[in-house]
């Protein structure tokens, strides 16, 4: 199971008769110098003995531990580490947990915590348990945090408390996710009996604080919010941990806040409440750099104090989860979770060993993940009732003026978004695409609560220059989001979506120019990580000859939909202005 399991008394019984040497330990490694979180220390001459899934003893001395059945690793002096842990990552998007783990294991990775607000939209509480289903059984423990469904579009916001507690009780549910703030203030009424479900069940509040500070960030964190991975440098996150929260430092590819946040450590603050997290990785990066090894190895270059650096990839994240009785540490009763290095300051596991098994040694995997079959219904999210026409995208204006006052997305960089307005031509009662002043239309299509609604607005800055470009996966909905210059390709680019049931198209004159299917949930692909990559990389390419120079286009089309980055959003029922929370129309007057 994909659980931390507390010890139960068999396995109790088993753990005690190899400490004390009644019985021999499945595994032991040898002479090893152990990096000692709970202390701080680095044990020289040190063993640990294995039993099953868990450690049994760890001590100068284990011979006592050993028979003739007991695979032994000699360590030679090299340096042994607990398993890392990512606190906050996004895994249900682009590959499927298979894929993804044959990357992740490698690095020393054993425990992972994963949003799960991507799939809620699209298939509810079903989709949640598909997608932790998927999770079970894997070489390494993947926990999840509920929902907290914090959203622009009405129809996806929020969650049932029935619902949230079903899913709180779930022992591979660890906390609700990431709320974000703005939405928390706007809809207390919401939120807040949520916020309290999970008190009751005693798992975290995961926060989710960007743009806070003072009064605002304090009435936030009253709210009984634990965490927040939002700081970009090392000021916020001083005024967040002076607060009592655990602070999660990104360096993932959505941002990379590390390099700026390490100033933390000349500040003089005490640094266990500070977290090493991902917040999600593309294929291109996971492949090339590795995962939370990655992290370690730049925070110690960043120049945290090593054991410093190894204590907020382990057991500052158990702690903040209450999972330390478990995992994060390496003592007797917790999971054998650790990875073998060359020393404490070269994060390049040699061997990785994952519930008391050995995972990865020398180089290659020693076990493979399962692969995870997901049902027909999950293969069925993109419920368009009907072929979308251009003329769906037309935006009608109802009477003979010859010019119309619109709001337009005004991107200020290739995430952030402002509110621009501008007096536009009409032309045959029609407002239409203006290339030459970088003016598309982008629209957002429900998917799933009300299949085929569809809001259609402007948009500058994006760049393109003809053709158009749609993706199934729209944070935070369940919308088909789209951005074209040509009203046929973008309903080309969503029927597409539709034939494949989910994916991300490129096309101009109504031919495909790259596409990568997302078959499960409109938001995975089926496909390798390597193939993944090559469709992403043609999408890239596809884009940038349409006239786009934004560093990541399908990310920055993904995230018109998110609540969180301001300040103009769009979703089926219209513009947002995360401001105040406000659906807007298209027209001004």
């Amino acid at each position: 199971m994909a659980t931390c399991e507390p010890l139960c008394s068999e396995d109790s019984k088993e753990l005690i008769k190899v400490a004390m040497g009644q019985e021999k330990a499945d595994l032991a490694i040898l002479n090893a110098k152990l990096a000692n979180v709970y202390t701080g220390e680095l044990l020289d001459s040190c063993s640990i003995s294995i039993k099953g899934k868990r450690i049994a003893y760890m001590g100068e001395d284990p011979d006592h531990t050993i028979g003739p059945e007991t695979l032994c690793i000699d360590a030679k002096g090299k340096t042994v580490i607990p398993g890392l842990i990512d606190g906050h990552a996004h895994l249900s998007w682009l590959f499927n947990i298979s894929e993804f783990l044959k990357y992740a294991m490698k690095g020393g990775t054993t425990t992972i915590i994963t949003e799960t607000m991507e799939v809620f939209p699209v298939m509810g509480y079903e989709g949640v348990l598909a997608f932790l289903a998927s999770m079970e059984d894997q070489p390494i423990k993947i926990l999840g945090t509920a929902p907290a469904m914090v959203s622009v579009s009405k129809a996806a916001f929020g969650i049932s408390r029935e619902t949230a507690r079903k899913l709180l009780t779930r022992k591979d549910i660890l906390g609700l996710g990431e709320s974000y703030w703005q939405g928390v203030f706007q809809n207390p009424d919401k939120m807040l009996p949520i916020f309290e479900e999970t008190l009751l069940c005693r798992k975290t509040l995961e926060g989710h604080s960007a743009g806070a500070s003072g009064k605002k960030l304090a009435a936030y964190i009253a709210s009984g919010i634990s965490s927040c991975h939002e700081p970009i440098n090392a000021e916020q996150v001083l005024e967040r941990l002076r607060m009592g929260l655990h602070v999660m430092v990104r360096e993932g590819s959505i941002r990379r806040d590390l390099k700026e946040i390490s100033k933390i450590k000349d500040m003089g603050a005490d640094l266990r409440r500070l977290i090493l997290v991902t917040d999600g990785v593309v294929p291109e990066e996971l492949m090339e750099k590795g995962y939370m090894e990655f992290v370690l190895q730049k925070a110690i270059d960043s120049g945290f104090d090593p054991m410093t650096a190894v204590q907020m990839a382990t057991l500052n994240v158990a702690e903040h989860f209450s999972i330390d009785g478990l995992v994060g540490g390496i003592a007797p009763g917790r999971y054998a979770d650790m990875l073998i290095i060359p020393d404490i300051r070269k994060i390049e596991a040699e061997y990785v060993i994952s519930n008391g098994r050995i995972i990865f040694q020398e180089g290659d995997l020693a076990v493979s993940p399962r692969e995870h079959v997901f049902s027909e219904a999950c293969r069925e999210s993109v419920r368009l009732p009907e072929k979308l026409k251009p003329s769906d995208f037309s935006i009608r204006v109802n009477n003979d003026s010859p010019e119309a006052d619109v709001r337009i997305i005004e991107m200020v960089t290739d995430l952030v978004t402002k509110e621009s307005q501008m007096t536009l031509p009409v032309v045959e009662r029609e407002i239409r695409s203006d290339v030459n002043q970088d003016i598309l239309k982008v629209a957002a299509i429900d998917r799933t609560h009300q299949p085929g609604r569809i809001f259609v607005g402007l948009i500058r800055g994006f760049g393109m220059k003809s053709g158009a470009m749609a993706s199934s996966a729209a944070w935070d909905t369940s919308d088909i989001i789209v951005v074209g210059a040509e009203d046929s390709d973008m309903a080309f680019a969503v029927n597409r979506i539709r034939e494949l049931q989910g994916g991300a198209v490129v096309c101009a004159d109504e031919k495909i120019l790259a596409e990568l299917p997302l078959p499960v949930l409109g938001l995975i692909s089926d496909m390798p990580m390597e193939k993944i990559e090559l469709r992403l990389g043609a999408i890239r390419e596809a884009v940038s000859e349409l006239g786009v120079s934004l560093p990541d286009p399908l990310l920055t089309l993904v995230t018109l939909t998110c609540a969180a980055i301001p300040y103009l959003r769009i979703c089926e029922e219209g513009f947002v202005n995360l401001k105040d929370g406000k659906t807007l129309g298209l027209f001004t007057d």
